[in-house]
């Protein structure tokens, strides 16, 4: 079969002559990367999630108008349709059968027919008056159907040369009402289509505009055996039932089905759309051009349902996504309205974002005494459900080893303990214990002018959301933190502690329930990705990623307009100074490295004075590490003072997150400092050193978030600094640093009480003057 050569009777519109086509072998010439999906799926119901996309073997991908035309509706957004050529082709290269509907024609057309108009009124009016008036020059108004006529060939002979850059071939197929109502012309379309589909040739169908009547309003797109041709949507969806469609995209003007006119204060976009929801959603006018409306699309999207194609509408013209949107679709992101017949039986990721906002205003307007009560009761509820929690517990360990998914270090953050539980309800007595003055707390107070006092009190952020991998004692040290600090929160677990995140998020609700604030506090049990909850920035004020180095770096480049707090590496040192006490090194380097390596503040990089090298202090260093088991990494100098050195370390930029680390050779404290600048991450850093002066320099100059002397790198942690938990570790330079707390989930505003004060009365010639004194502030609840 590849070897064969074929012959069809469609022409080149340009060059008139037959084209050949060699099957299969022309994915083989395509300069898109070649991947092969594994695609096979028995047609008959539409997919129920988006993640479920990534199988759709046939795809068809309508163009509006509005996505095809330029603005000026006279002529064809030549750059959005060759990105839409290129996602197109990479899809077909990857084993898929795509299909094209596209407009255009008449936009074409247009351009053409204006141009040959302009032409012969200028050579006209030079014959008649010997020059050119151009400006005077009235266009007439240009018949639709003739501008069709004119722009069919000339679009499909863009689409031609536009995929022959990916070696791909299209065919042109124009079609109109009867042909899908006449039995016979039906069963011709069907056969060439598959036919088409068969040889790898992408088929570009449109509506035949140049004989088509003017459309009719009916009241049709009821059933699945009625739905009238009469614009490219409809013909969309008709084609897509008709061809056994796994999936119909549909390409317009605004990002997706919205539930009130977009552009209008209140409309938001609907992320799911269920049949039954037409009632929720209130209409507007059709888009620039073309010949549906969202109406239309809505018909047509629940008709193609209906017959078992799942449908996705989306914005085509936004130069930001219209590079990556139909790639984006398949791949299941969040992009524009998923038609689907699913209802989940919880609410969407968005009302629940929407219920944490208003559970978390109504938590920060509670009083301080009730905020703790609630912290108090999700410890006692921590010790007295304490064997619910384990036996869930075990559910995760046991999954988790049975699938063989998760390292040795992952397996032990996820395992919870009697002892454990007992440590997460003391955190959570200190958090509530100190939470009695935190939201409202009044911390600059200033005297504007005369009866004008203007105050600065801590509120909360918003809604919070944190992510985090493998470790369910999060869940309730999060929790508790959002709680004290009047916070809504969302919180995304990893799948292998489903079983343990969703006892300790009852037991949560069940605290908070106290209060009847149950809602604050929100578990996402929806297949959502990370990064589609990274796009909800009209929802989420702060994200807050617990979990390792990969995670933090994904979350904080998915982000659009979320701030993240956090840290990507954990890469802490401790510097060896020479006049560092032989009791204290090998007991501060052991419990930094080997008390538990897989933590973010463990001790990934050991810097040694070069005077210390082949003393017995080094000596001990040295067989302490073998003890422990820890594999030895030789950083560069270090090796070159060695006849035979460990193996090199392959970066000084590493966390290795095990028994492992690497031994690094410095000249002063001032190259340690260097070294830790260059290569460490501003996560922890120690000196060991009795000499005052050299650690008072080291703690001045390293600029990291928690810097120590002669203590362990572990101390750098909430609940060892009395924070009683924190939310994760930041690096960042503004705003939190180092473990946050409830202070660090707080921000302030500003509240002026004045009376009948206007700033005219403070101008030069005004009756009043600035004061700017600062005033005492009040008393701190001394409980």
């Amino acid at each position: 079969f590849r070897n064969n050569v074929f012959r069809f009777g469609f022409l080149d519109s340009q060059s008139q002559s037959s084209v050949i086509l060699r099957n299969e072998s022309i994915r083989c010439w395509s300069n898109i990367p070649f991947i092969t999906v594994p695609l096979s799926r028995t047609h008959g119901k539409s997919f129920a999630h988006r993640s479920e996309l990534k199988h759709a073997k046939r795809i068809v991908v309508k163009l509006g108008s509005a996505v095809v035309t330029r603005g000026d509706e006279c002529g064809l957004a030549l750059g959005r349709l060759a990105s839409i050529v290129e996602q197109v082709s990479m899809l077909q290269n990857q084993g898929r059968e795509m299909m094209i509907v596209t407009s255009g024609a008449v936009a074409f057309g247009k351009q053409r027919l204006r141009h040959e108009i302009l032409l012969s009124q200028s050579v006209r009016q030079a014959l008649h008056s010997g020059q050119s008036q151009l400006k005077d020059m009235a266009i007439p108004v240009l018949e639709a159907r003739a501008c069709a006529a004119a722009g069919q060939s000339g679009l499909m002979a863009l689409y031609e040369a536009m995929f022959t850059q990916y070696s791909i071939c299209a065919a042109q197929i124009l079609v109109t009402n009867l042909d899908f109502h006449d039995e016979q012309k039906r069963r011709n379309l069907n056969g060439t289509l598959h036919e088409l589909l068969r040889m790898n040739i992408v088929p570009i169908i449109n509506t035949n505009d140049a004989v088509v009547p003017p459309p009719e309003p009916n009241s049709d797109l009821q059933g699945v055996n009625v739905i009238s041709v009469k614009d490219n949507d409809s013909l969309a969806a008709r084609l897509a039932v008709e061809m056994k469609t796994d999936l119909l995209i549909v390409l317009s003007d605004v990002e997706g089905l919205f539930d009130s006119p977009p552009g209008s204060d209140d409309a938001k976009l609907i992320d799911i759309f269920y049949p039954g929801d037409q009632q929720s959603v209130t209409f507007g006018t059709k888009s620039r051009v073309g010949m549906g409306g969202m109406e239309a699309k809505v018909k047509a999207a629940l008709w193609a349902l209906q017959g078992g194609t799942s449908v996705v509408i989306a914005n085509g013209t936004h130069p930001k996504i219209s590079g990556h949107v139909i790639t984006d679709i398949v791949e299941g992101k969040k992009v524009g309205t998923f038609f689907s017949e699913v209802k989940p039986a919880g609410p969407t990721v968005e009302q629940q974002a929407e219920m944490a906002r208003a559970g978390g205003r109504t938590l920060a307007a509670l009083q301080p005494e009730q905020r703790a009560e609630i912290i108090y009761r999700l410890a006692d509820l921590l010790t007295d459900q304490r064997e619910e929690i384990l036996l869930a517990n075990k559910k995760d360990l046991q999954e988790a080893e049975n699938k063989g998914r998760l390292a040795l270090p992952l397996l032990k953050r996820l395992s919870l303990s009697t002892s454990k539980l007992n440590s997460l309800a003391i955190g959570l007595r200190q958090i509530a214990a100190s939470s009695r003055d935190s939201v409202g707390r009044v911390i600059r107070r200033t005297r504007i002018a005369k009866d004008l006092d203007l105050e600065q009190v801590t509120v909360p952020i918003g809604v919070l959301l944190v992510i985090f991998e493998s470790r369910p004692d999060c869940l309730p040290q999060v929790s508790a933190l959002a709680i004290a600090s009047g916070n809504g929160l969302l919180l995304k677990g990893g799948k292998e502690a489903a079983h343990s995140n969703q006892i300790l998020h009852h037991l949560t609700q069940e605290a908070l329930s106290v209060h009847g604030v149950r809602d604050a506090v929100q578990l996402v049990n929806t297949r959502e990705e990370v990064e589609d909850l990274c796009r909800l920035d009209k929802l989420i004020d702060l994200i807050i990623p617990r979990g390792s180095s990969q995670l933090v770096r994904n979350i904080q480049k998915a982000a659009k307009g979320i701030p993240v707090m956090g840290h990507s590496e954990g890469i802490c040192h401790v510097y060896v100074d020479t006049d560092a006490s032989v009791e204290k090194v090998t007991r501060i380097i052991r419990d930094s490295k080997c008390e538990y390596p897989a933590a973010c503040n463990a001790l990934e990089t050991l810097l040694i004075h070069r005077d210390l090298l082949r003393t017995p202090l080094f000596d001990q260093i040295i067989d302490m590490l073998r003890v422990e088991q820890v594999k030895i990494h030789a950083g560069p100098k270090f090796a070159s003072y060695l006849t035979f050195s460990p193996s090199e370390v392959k970066s000084l930029r590493t966390e290795y997150g095990d028994l492992e680390c690497c031994i690094e050779v410095v000249d002063s404290v001032q190259e340690a400092i260097e070294h830790i600048h260059k290569y460490g991450s501003s996560h922890t850093d120690v000196i060991i050193t009795e000499n005052e002066k050299t650690a008072e320099f080291f703690l001045q100059h390293v600029d990291s978030a928690c810097v120590f002397w002669n203590a362990s790198t572990r101390f750098s942690d909430g609940y060892r600094f009395g924070l009683g938990a924190e939310v994760g570790i930041s690096t960042s330079r503004i705003h939190a640093r180092g473990p946050v707390g409830i202070e660090g989930l707080l921000t302030t505003k500003w509240l002026l009480r004045g009376d009948n004060h206007v700033v005219s009365d403070f101008s030069e010639h005004g009756s009043m003057k600035y004061l700017h004194e600062s005033l005492p502030l009040p008393q701190r609840n001394a409980s």
